[in-house]
């Protein structure tokens, strides 16, 4: 299942489309493409599908959703791990 999920984006590095940060998703960091979102800073919360960051999103509504996950057992899908 392919799944946007919501991020802290904790570093940006590049500018325009070459622009990318490093986003953790609960402690498990990744790399993805910030190309979507320009306005998004450090401490900011994206909603990150295949790599991309689409959107931003406020911290509660972040919270609520990593809720979910772990009900549901998503999270391992996303750290890669079982």
């Amino acid at each position: 299942m392919c799944l946007a999920v919501p991020g802290k984006l904790i570093s940006t590095s590049g500018d325009g489309l070459e622009r990318s940060g490093k986003v953790s998703f609960g402690g498990i960091i990744k790399e993805v493409s910030l190309a979507y979102v320009p306005e998004a800073q450090v401490g900011d919360y994206v909603i990150v599908h295949v790599g991309f960051a689409l959107s931003t999103v406020d911290e509660t509504e972040a919270h609520r959703v990593f809720e979910y996950l772990e009900q549901m057992d998503e999270l391992e899908e996303i750290s890669g791990q079982p």
